[in-house]
């Protein structure tokens, strides 16, 4: 008798379709391996994950609309750990998280998407949840901060980009104007918003928002850089969205309008750590383009800065009780 016939066979597995998967290549389907919930409405949870596979208002190289599958394809990386360092508790022992897959929407349609995507925030918001986007292009930012504003009002804008985003191109859907719409429509107020990292053109007279620009911010100090932004945006709720351009594409190089000259993936993680106290209401990770990425490194920044968003979010919470 060979030696494997003398194994005995399991039996009594009591886990066979719930024992917990900690590995780096199955099951990759839901941000951080959190339940999949179609309909996030009636059910009980702190957080929404909604993936916005959308590219239509791409000014260069189209193919965000693959960025949430490979954000949460990436996360699966940071599942594991459980205790995410250098964080001193456990995200999911207080905040509960569902994924809500990606918004469903008439293909080729923008005007559809963007209804559906204001709609949609609409709901998971009236519903008493918090919502974590995961883009697609930067357009997208524009629906749901006209869902917020419903909720909130004028709120500060904190906008990580290697663009401003505030040109008057003239279309209705285009990722370089939302945030010309916004102001103008009273969703965010520029005079207590900051944006972080750009390194292209833009009229700095009459440009309304604060801006640290991405010479700036190698330059300078997280606590300085942090002391800036807190100091703006004070007590107003925050929308924080990260487009991941504002990253260097050293660091995030699957990306449509790659730009030199970025900040580095960990100086952006201690800005964000550090942001800790701030009116937070809302936030975005957007512009992550994996047909032009080089071993999932921009997918993974990606993730870890929108798990990073999700403990700031939560540290808040505990701190407030």
């Amino acid at each position: 008798m060979s030696a494997v016939s003398q194994v005995a066979p399991k039996h009594g597995f009591d886990d066979l379709f719930t024992k917990e998967d900690f590995s780096l290549y199955s099951n990759a389907m839901t941000f951080m391996r959190r339940p999949l919930v179609k309909n996030p409405i009636p059910v009980e949870a702190d957080v929404v994950v909604l993936g916005v596979p959308f590219d239509m208002a791409t000014s260069g190289r189209s193919g965000a609309r693959m960025g949430p599958d490979a954000m949460r394809r990436a996360s699966v990386n940071l599942a594991w750990e459980s205790k995410k360092f250098p964080w001193q508790f456990k995200l999911f022992d207080h905040t509960k998280v569902i994924d809500a897959g990606d918004l469903v929407f008439d293909c080729g349609d923008a005007e559809d998407m963007t209804q559906r995507l204001e709609a949609a925030a609409d709901q998971i918001l009236n519903s008493g949840k918090m919502l974590l986007s995961l883009g697609g292009d930067h357009f997208v930012t524009l629906p749901l901060l006209r869902a917020y504003a419903k909720q909130h009002g004028e709120m500060a804008l904190i906008h990580f980009d290697a663009h401003t985003d505030t040109y008057n191109n003239g279309s209705c859907y285009d990722h370089g104007t939302m945030f010309y719409h916004a102001p103008n429509e009273g969703l965010i107020d520029p005079a207590s918003s900051v944006q972080i990292g750009i390194r292209t053109e833009y009229k700095q007279q009459g440009h309304g928002f604060n801006v640290i620009n991405a010479m700036e911010a190698n330059d300078r100090s997280v606590d300085d850089i942090v002391a800036q932004i807190k100091a703006t945006v004070g007590n107003k709720p925050v929308y924080l969205t990260f487009d991941i351009d504002c990253l260097d594409p050293a660091f995030a190089p699957g990306t449509g309008t790659p730009v030199c000259g970025g900040i580095s993936s960990d100086k952006a993680l201690k800005i964000i750590r550090a942001l800790q106290g701030i009116n937070l209401v809302g936030m975005d990770v957007v512009e992550v383009s994996p047909a032009y990425d080089q071993s999932d490194i921009t997918a993974l920044a990606a993730a870890t800065i929108a798990l990073e968003l999700l403990y700031v979010w939560t540290a808040n919470k505990l701190a407030a009780k």
